[in-house]
């Protein structure tokens, strides 16, 4: 493979559909590049004698290998390399904010490999050219394994086991599968029928699903104890940061995962009407993450007459600081595409109380502006710079602190320490048939990351039962 395209191909992004036409539909944002377009993108790979880009990815895709593929316009050899290492690349090709990149030996010079991007139209290709069939296993074992939610890691991890020969069991506590693919990203980053496409060939392949089960709840787990060898339980890290501030359960101040959940499931004909809607309301989203940004193209969407993010940090430098030195992540202003289709942005404003009307709804928010000190750890309140901002919809996007606290623990005997995290002695609960992967054990993180949890448990329950 070449080592020298780099010097003469540029970095080619995905252009985006217009604004003024996106926001008018819930359809993905990206036109596609032509496959003489992904070619010469994988050409600018320098095959590294220390490839970072893999070492950087928590699945370790094998990215220099699939990218001589592309290059050679070996499509099926590339498709079977990313196989080797990633159950669901049509989902990390599509939301994951790519690591890989940021490690890119390349990056150091120029503008990174457009890897995730290259990662798409391999798996995309493949399912065009029918290369993507249900992971059968080739025999059966009598054990059987329940596993308890069914985001990605729950996912992955029921394919890994399904493929040994374990009968697996999936239970959703929602109407759909699919745990935060299916209702916390927005249509416009994932469109649904990828989750269904891929759903469809596992169940092809054996695994059984099970909606509308909560565990816990309608479901008591001492009804099904019997009927599995093992549990693993991929519950998620579900429990919101509050605001905890005067005017808080006000009509009109809602979590922002509630917001999108919300959307996605009119969208899914699961409802038939928004409870939560931005239509012709002055929105403010409080919180400068991807879920805050995610909140802001819905609202957009939706009809929002005006959409203001709030952030209490100063706002992040537009390149790395020295602090930050690559192969690091960098902490840089990220300007994402829902930001593109319009928001006003204040940056170093801390929140202090909803203000409502008579009739306990919605009217303005208290904000006031703060000073952080040197080391970023603390912020002094600015004297005289509390104001009123008009206000009719509140989407509190502030993270999560862990898993719920529901029935399912007390049932499963499940302890937390005082952070919300589960004491284990890494996968399993204490000696018990009981396991844990995905947020719900290393707390809120990255879709890629959920993938490895999934394919890392199944590694932990196949020991255990053999």
């Amino acid at each position: 493979m070449s080592s020298s395209h780099f010097k003469h191909i540029d970095r080619k992004e995905e252009t985006t559909r217009p604004v003024s036409e996106r926001i008018k539909d819930y359809k993905e944002i990206y036109n596609p590049l032509t496959d003489e377009e992904i070619i010469d993108q994988s050409k600018r790979c320098m095959d590294c004698g220390v490839p970072f880009c893999h070492s950087s990815c928590p699945i370790g895709n094998q990215i220099p290998d699939f990218n001589a593929a592309v290059t050679n316009g070996l499509w099926e050899k590339a498709y079977e390399i990313l196989n080797e290492t990633n159950n669901f690349p049509e989902f990390t090709g599509r939301i994951c904010p790519a690591p890989c990149e940021s490690a890119c030996v390349l990056s150091l010079i120029k503008a990174p490999i457009t890897i995730e991007t290259i990662e798409k139209n391999i798996i995309e290709k493949a399912f065009e050219n029918g290369l993507v069939k249900p992971k059968i296993p080739s025999t059966r074992n009598e054990k059987k394994i329940a596993i308890v939610g069914s985001g990605p890691a729950g996912l992955s991890a029921a394919e890994q086991l399904n493929l040994i020969g374990y009968d697996v069991t999936v239970y959703e506590r929602d109407d759909q599968i699919g745990g935060l693919l299916r209702y916390g990203i927005p249509d416009f980053k994932l469109e649904k029928w990828v989750i269904d496409r891929r759903l469809k060939l596992m169940s092809e392949a054996g695994i059984k699903f099970k909606t509308n089960c909560f565990i816990g709840e309608n479901i008591k787990a001492d009804d099904i104890k019997e009927q599995f060898d093992a549990f693993i339980l991929c519950c998620g890290a579900l429990n919101h940061r509050n605001l905890n501030i005067e005017g808080r359960y006000l009509k009109g101040v809602y979590f922002a995962m509630d917001y999108l959940s919300d959307q996605n499931k009119l969208i899914s004909g699961s409802i038939d009407k928004l409870e939560i809607d931005a239509k012709d309301k002055k929105v403010i989203v409080i919180g400068s993450g991807d879920t805050g940004a995610d909140c802001i193209g819905t609202a957009n969407r939706q009809g929002a007459t005006s959409v203001i993010q709030l952030a209490y940090k100063d706002p992040p430098p537009t390149t790395r600081d020295k602090s930050n030195p690559w192969p690091e992540v960098p902490l840089v202003l990220n300007i994402s595409s829902s930001h593109k289709e319009g928001v006003e942005q204040e940056w170093s404003i801390i929140t202090k109380a909803f203000i409502g009307d008579q009739n306990n709804e919605l009217k303005s928010i208290k904000v006031v502006r703060v000073q952080w000190d040197d080391d970023k750890s603390s912020y002094e309140e600015i004297k005289d710079t509390e104001a009123f901002i008009p206000c009719d919809l509140a989407l509190i996007a502030t993270g999560f602190t862990g898993t719920e606290r529901n029935s399912i623990l007390n049932q499963f005997n499940i302890k937390l320490d005082n952070n919300n995290r589960i004491q284990t002695n890494g996968f399993q609960i204490d000696d018990t048939n009981v396991f844990i992967a995905g947020d719900m054990k290393r707390g809120q993180s990255l879709v890629v990351w959920a993938i490895n949890e999934g394919r890392e448990v199944a590694k932990t329950v196949h020991r255990y039962l053999i």
